[in-house]
Order: structure tokens, then sequence, then C-alpha cells
């Protein structure tokens, strides 16, 4: 269940569509050069029944491949609500705050003390903060109501910065409940997609529905930036337990169609897609998968983020039994401080 915003000069082009219609995607090129002042990566995850903050770092500038940080202890162990928290989002900051301020955000959900099924139903209607100005040092801590009392649950936030809007736009899965229900008993709408907006992951807007597939199930969306107004997102059927991904050319709130057709699939029984891009090769992106039932995260790559073809990546170097997250590309400076703090 889980963006980061990576704020990288990208160089497209696009045919320009009605909104009514679907974007012609044989016609939009896509070209991204490479970003050579970009080093590494770092990666938070969760892993599985251990619901803290992870950190991990990439072997030099090998996008797939990770070793842990802090001897294989979590770097944040929440303190407030359940005292869990999965699908941590790292986010760096836009607008005023880029490249002075990071944020990780995730689900507040420590399923050791619960059930999936009263999860669900009555869990977490709040999203986990934390911020920094370093990579190191994570303070603030604080978990921000963002549904009101007919929501079951919050889960797996993440962002990205809306450049046009100049705010963060914050999404999450939601599934709801009638306002006379107020136990939860009953039965709930399909589980879809909210989204506000915020400045400062303090205070948000009144949510509405970004992604509503009902009676289909939609969880766990991150989006990938491609330049010229244009989109990637990557979201899970929760009904058919599939992950897919939709692109848009004319901005956020555009038209969005599946690239491949309209029952394309990367891949069965997963979650979590974390998206980024390649530090070294132009137009080049990674994609993880959760094999939630099997060893966690695996990934994937593309070199034509439109077309929606995706191929399973050498997993000689990818780290095992780590769980929905997300992947930030770092410069020098942040990979020598953060090797150095917990390597």
């Amino acid at each position: 269940m889980r963006f980061s915003v990576i704020l990288l000069s990208l160089a497209a082009s696009a045919l320009a569509v009605p909104a009514a219609q679907s974007p012609d995607l044989s016609s939009y090129a896509l070209t991204r050069r490479a970003d050579p002042s970009l080093t590494g990566y770092l990666g938070v995850f969760f892993l599985g029944d251990k619901p803290s903050v992870y950190f991990y770092l990439s072997n030099g500038n090998n996008a797939i491949s990770f070793k842990s940080l802090n001897k294989g202890s979590p770097v944040i162990n929440p303190t407030q609500g359940t005292q869990g928290v999965r699908d941590p989002s790292i986010i760096a900051g836009g607008g005023n705050e880029a490249g002075r301020k990071w944020y990780i955000i995730g689900t507040d959900l420590n399923i050791g003390r619960t059930n999936w099924d009263a999860a669900q139903r009555t869990g977490s209607r709040g999203i986990f903060v934390w911020e920094s100005t370093d990579l190191i040092n994570w303070t603030g801590e604080r978990l921000v109501q963002v549904e009101d009392t007919t929501a079951g649950m919050v889960w797996a936030p993440s962002a990205i910065w809306d450049e046009a809007k100049g705010q963060y736009l914050v999404h999450w899965a939601s599934k709801f409940y009638p306002a006379s229900d107020s136990q939860h008993k009953g039965s709930p709408s399909a589980i879809r997609i909210r989204y506000t907006y915020t400045k400062d992951f303090r205070t948000f807007e009144a949510p509405q529905d970004y992604i509503n597939k009902s009676p289909t199930n939609i969880i766990d969306l991150d989006i990938l930036p491609l330049g010229n107004n244009a989109y990637a997102r990557f979201m899970k059927d929760e009904t058919a337990k599939t992950v897919f991904t939709e692109v848009s050319t004319n901005g956020l709130f555009g038209t969005w169609t599946r690239p491949a057709g309209a029952s394309a699939i990367i891949a069965s029984g997963v979650e979590g897609p974390a998206v980024y891009w390649d530090n070294q090769v132009a137009g080049k992106a990674h994609l993880l998968l959760d094999f939630y039932g099997s060893d966690g995260y695996r990934p994937y790559e593309s070199t034509d983020v439109t077309s929606g073809r995706w191929t399973a990546s050498d997993r000689s170097g990818f780290p095992k039994n780590l769980r929905h997250g997300s992947v930030l590309p770092i410069n020098a400076t942040l990979l020598a401080a953060v090797s150095n703090k917990w390597a």
C-alpha cells in the first residue's frame, strides 16, 4: 500500500488531445535525460510483521541493488496511534522546500493489535507524518486525521508536488459506511482513492474522490511524473489482486487510459507499486511490486513507461522481504550523509 516526488529536469513532447478523448500514446514521445547530479537511492520500507520504517541505501548508483542501514534496525518507530506504521512513502520538498526538506508519511496500522476486518471497518483515519531537513534527523511526528467518521480506514498515503497548484497532492485509499451505521457493522462502499491538498502536511483541504472504479476496490496508488504535464500512475485492483498502470498526457486530473489495453495488468498477486526513474539511463524507470504472499518486493523495469510494458529485473542485488515503501534518488552529499550516519 503506498510517491516520491523527484525534482528532475524532464524534457518531453506530447500530442495535445481534447479532454473527452483518450490520448494517442503512440504519438507521445517521451525523452528523459539521465541526471549526473544523482548518485544513489534511499529506500524506505517496512518489514512484514515489523511496522516501523527501515532505511536501505543503494550499492553505488545501482537502482536495484540495496543494503540495509542502521544494522538492520528501524530508523523510525512510531509512538502515536497504533504505534505501528506501514507503507512508508518518502517525499521530497516542492516549491520553496525543494532541496531542503523531506517528509515520510505512512499508514497508522499495527496488525498485531487488530485483524484485517476490524482494520478496515474501524481503523485509523489519520496519516503518520515525520519531516527532516537532512534525511538524518526525523522529527515532528504527528498523526493527522484526514477523513471523517464515515470512513473505515486510511491506507497507503503518498503524495506528489503539484507545480500548477503550488501544493502537495496527497492521496490514500478509504472505504465508507452510511452515516446511520455509526458502528460500521453493515456493508461499506467499494474502496476508492481519495485526495486532498496541503502545503505543510499539517492542515489539509477537505478530501474528495480521485479514483472511484466501483464496484472494483482500488488501493495503493503511486504516480510518476513524465514531464510536460504527463504522468503515469500505478495502482492495485484489490478485487482482482493485480497491479496495472494508466497514463495521462494532460495532467493529474486529465484523461487516464491503460496504454496496453483496458484489461492489461503488470502482474497479479502483488501490491504496493513503488516507481522511480533511473539516475543513469535516460528514459528508464524502475517499479517495485510487493509479492505479499511470498518474499516481498521484486524489481521490474521499463524503457518505455507510456507503453505499459514492464519486465522483471535482475534480483541478485535486491533484498528479500521488503514490504510496501518507496525509493528516493539522491545526490552525492545526501548519499554520504546517510551512509556516514547509519552504514
